[in-house]
Order: C-alpha cells, then structure tokens, then sequence
C-alpha cells in the first residue's frame, strides 16, 4: 500500500516541526484478535480444571456475552479492560458460588497468554530506526504490559488507559503523552489502526493522525467519511519514508 497525503495534511506538514511519533498497540503493532481468543481458550481451560462448576454453566461464548453486557451498562470499564475481566468472573463466580480467590491467578494466567504477542515483521527495525531521529512514545486502551512483551525500551514513554484514567479519544491522555515526551501536540504524530479511537482522537488532541492499515487485518475497521488522516500507511516502513519527506 502507498501512503495517501491529503492536501490539508501537506500544508500542516510544512508548518511543523515533528519530533515525536506515538503508537498504538493492540492491532498496529501485532495482530490481537488471535491472541485474545487463545488467551480465553487458555482461561477456559484453567477453569475447568480448577473451577468447573463456572465452565459448566459459562461457555466462552457466555463470558463474552458478560462483557459485552457490563461493558454497555458502564462505559468506565473502558478504562480498565482488565477490571472489566475481572468483573465478569466475579459474576459468574457468584452465580457459580465458585472460590473467588481462583479469579486472581487465572487472570494472572490469561494476561500471561494475551502478553505473547508476535509483532509484525517491520515493527522492530521501524521502531529502532525512528527511535533515532524522533522521541517515540505509545498510548494504548488495552492491557499490554510492554515490559512482559520485551518491548518496553523502543519507547521513551508509554501510557496506557488504566493507568491514566482516561481512554482514547480523550484529548487528555494525548496530551499526557505528548507532555510527557516534552513535545507540543503540534510536534507530534499519532498513528493507530482504529479511525474514531486514534486518527480522529489524535487530531481533535492537535497532534497529526495516520491511519495504519494492516494488510488482512482481521479486525480491521472502514474509514467513515468525515474522517481525514493525515497519511494512511501499511507499514512502519511507509510511515517513516512519509515523516522524512516532511520533516
């Protein structure tokens, strides 16, 4: 895929000084709807083993369906994926009158299991050789621990919604970042595989939104029309050859 420039992006790009690149994770840097699915098939597994009153009557399906449920009923949840986990155990737990105490060690498990992400075979050299002109940070709305990924240090600074309180789009937790990073949200670039969550999200923040479009994204999201990124690249590659030719 070539990088796409809009108009309005070329002349913002010539009246910017870029000096930080942040990122999503979760579907930008590896693909994660494969591993989320094996990390439940691994909890359910835990489950039956230790807690088979709970599978007996809560299929993965089920849980799912739990989620989906509380996370409609309070939007907070959005916050903290992993409390939301951890809540919807809890009910079925309760339902169950299962061991409470099984709920920490197989989230423990299954945060193991959603960690072991496989990044895309550009990531790493793309990261490393940003890392050398530009501060590279990441923002994120999921529960990746960077540090258990082994990935931790190709940023200068990471945040992700638990710990800030606040989830993307929120303006809040990209200007955080960019203060963090000690940038303006103007000397900045967002880039995110989710339209509404990251371009327009970053934008609204005033920092430059790329739109990253993985090839046979499973999870992939259509572009809504009122929506205009600022590039829209396929790779860290194309990404960092569209930063040169405007930096």
């Amino acid at each position: 895929m070539k990088n796409h420039l809009t108009d309005k992006s070329s002349k913002i790009m010539h009246t910017r000084h870029i000096k930080a690149v942040l990122f999503d994770l979760d579907d930008t840097l590896w693909p994660i709807v494969p591993v989320i699915r094996h990390a439940e098939t691994i909890l359910h597994a835990y489950l039956e083993t230790h807690a088979p009153a709970v599978t007996a009557q809560f299929s993965p399906d089920r849980l799912r369906e739990i989620r989906a449920r509380l996370l409609k009923a309070d939007p907070a949840y959005q916050v903290d994926l992993l409390r939301l986990r951890h809540a919807v155990l809890t009910e079925a737990f309760h339902a169950c009158d299962a061991d409470k105490r099984l709920i920490t060690p197989a989230l423990e498990m299954f945060q193991r299991a959603r960690n072991a992400v496989t990044p895309y075979e550009d990531v790493v050299p793309g990261l490393t050789s940003l890392a050398l002109r530009l501060k590279v940070g990441s923002i994120s709305n999921g529960a990746a621990d960077l540090e258990e990924i082994g990935m931790a240090h190709h940023f200068h600074y990471s945040i992700a919604a638990h710990q800030s309180g606040c989830a993307k789009p929120e303006p809040a937790i990209f200007l955080r970042a960019c203060e963090a990073l000690g940038v303006l949200p103007a000397e900045a670039v967002y880039v995110g595989d989710d339209p509404e969550l990251d371009v327009e999200g970053a934008q609204k923040a005033g920092l430059l939104g790329v739109w990253m479009v993985r090839s046979g994204l499973e999870s992939g999201k259509a572009l809504p029309g009122h929506i205009k990124p600022d590039a829209i690249c396929a790779s860290l590659i194309e990404l960092e050859e569209w930063i040169t030719a405007h930096i």
